[in-house]
């Protein structure tokens, strides 16, 4: 069995071992490859101040970029009595290397290597996150612009209210994904920045480039104070968390739409057949269960916030075992996030809608406030119009005229879409994802 890079002449009581260690190691399995790419860099680093040599920097960028396509493939494991993914990868460099894999810990901790760790695959994360919601802003707004003249109704309290359309209902939640994705940026930007270096929260009396390893890792600029670097542990996923958060909450209420116009008491739109479940005694159900499994999803999401706070509020400074905890909150939240995304994009983008939903008179009293309208603008004072019209509907006599005529930016006759998708498409260009994935490329030389 292995030793712990830490252990001496003490062997821990396996117990503790057990409870210590927790879900660590599983969730280490994720962080494989990135860990990879912060030894790559650092190692690059130790060769410019002298603490490896060129042959000894070559050995090991070969080992560890052999190592990086195992993580790829899926055959990374950690072995058992091996503590955490650091530990496995310089175990398999030194079994290759000998004394050469024993250098590369120089000037570092796995204190600031789960970091960088957690800020490299969160930066990932973050990318593929943002271009699933890209993909579900693109599939709403194609049915926004696809159903645009569609009229259905519009609520308020759960009353019949004024007309929308579901040029108007695609493109809401389209234009909500914007300010979603704003909240994206600012979490990848605080993301972005290098911890690697700090230590153990405390820096090193090794002449570290630290400028050098934040341009190698492609990050935009490094967490510069040592100590705030450390800190930055859980405060990271913190803010990430309430990214992925309001995104959640965008699908959550976009899934309690769709279960309810699904319904037979509103049949406003019709699910995929496939995204549907029966009943086991009742052979007419289609119910909606895709839409209601990611409600639920996304609600309990939007808790990973305060999940986090609860866990590092009342931390002082440094470095503390109770940070573990998070990764096994955050890494399965991103992973659920993003399979959410996946199939609410799915589904949306089958969604069949009713067109003949104004057939029915129960929606003929939305067409009050247009005739209200309609009265004034003809020179009525418009409480008088409002009172006239109240009392038409109150006498069984008012008739709806359905045609409306809405043309200021935003309504039904005027969805503004390109405004929405030119104000999306900036801020996904804002984000610079180029520059990080050129700058993994080429410590991976692919």
């Amino acid at each position: 069995m292995a030793k712990k890079l830490w252990e001496k002449n003490i062997t821990v009581n396996p117990e503790i071992e057990r409870f210590t260690v927790g879900r660590d190691i599983e969730m280490d399995l994720f962080l494989a490859p990135y860990d990879v790419l912060g030894s790559i860099a650092h190692s690059t680093m130790l060769q410019s101040i002298n603490l490896l040599t060129k042959e000894e920097m070559d050995e090991l960028h070969r080992e560890l970029r052999e190592i990086y396509a195992i993580a790829e493939r899926g055959e990374f494991t950690i072995e058992e009595g091996v503590e955490d993914v650091h530990s496995q990868v310089e175990l398999m460099l030194t079994r290759k290397l000998g004394d050469t894999g024993k250098k590369i810990h120089s000037g570092r901790s796995r204190n600031d290597q789960v970091l960088v760790d957690l800020k490299l695959y969160t930066r990932n994360q973050l990318k593929l996150i943002c271009d699933g919601v890209k993909g579900l802003f693109d599939s709403l707004i194609a049915q926004s612009n696809r159903y645009k003249n569609v009229l259905m109704p519009g609520y308020t309290h759960l009353q019949v209210a004024m007309p929308s359309s579901f040029g108007l209902w695609f493109g809401a939640y389209a234009e909500g994904l914007t300010d979603d994705m704003l909240f994206l940026q600012a979490a990848y930007r605080m993301c972005n920045r290098n911890p690697l270096g700090s230590a153990a929260g405390y820096g090193s009396s090794f002449p570290l480039n630290r400028t050098m390893t934040t341009e190698l890792l492609g990050f935009d600029s490094m967490n510069y104070n040592v100590v705030y670097a450390q800190m930055g542990r859980g405060k990271s996923e913190r803010n990430v968390a309430y990214a992925l958060a309001s995104v959640a909450g965008t699908l959550a209420k976009l899934a309690f739409d769709a279960c309810m116009f699904n319904s037979q008491n509103f049949g406003f739109v019709k699910l995929p057949a496939e995204c549907t479940t029966g009943s086991s005694i009742m052979p007419h159900k289609k119910n909606p269960d895709v839409f209601e499994l990611l409600r639920a999803k996304c609600n309990r999401l939007q808790a990973l916030p305060t999940d986090i706070i609860m866990i590092m509020n009342n931390l002082p400074s440094g470095y503390f075992r109770d940070l573990q905890i998070i990764k096994e909150l955050f890494i399965p939240a991103v992973n659920e996030l993003k399979e959410c995304i996946k199939m609410a994009t799915y589904i949306i983008q089958r969604m069949e809608v009713n067109e003949n939903i104004l057939d029915d008179p129960r929606y003929d009293a939305m067409f009050s406030v247009e005739e209200v309208n309609r009265l004034a603008s003809a020179g009525m004072p418009f409480r008088d119009a409002y009172k006239k019209v109240g009392l038409d509907i109150e006498a069984g006599t008012f008739v709806p005229d359905k045609k409306i005529s809405h043309t200021h930016e935003g309504s039904i006759g005027n969805l503004c879409n390109d405004c929405i998708e030119q104000l999306m498409d900036e801020i996904y260009s804002g984000f610079g994802f180029e520059k990080a994935e050129k700058a993994e490329n080429a410590l991976l030389k692919r």
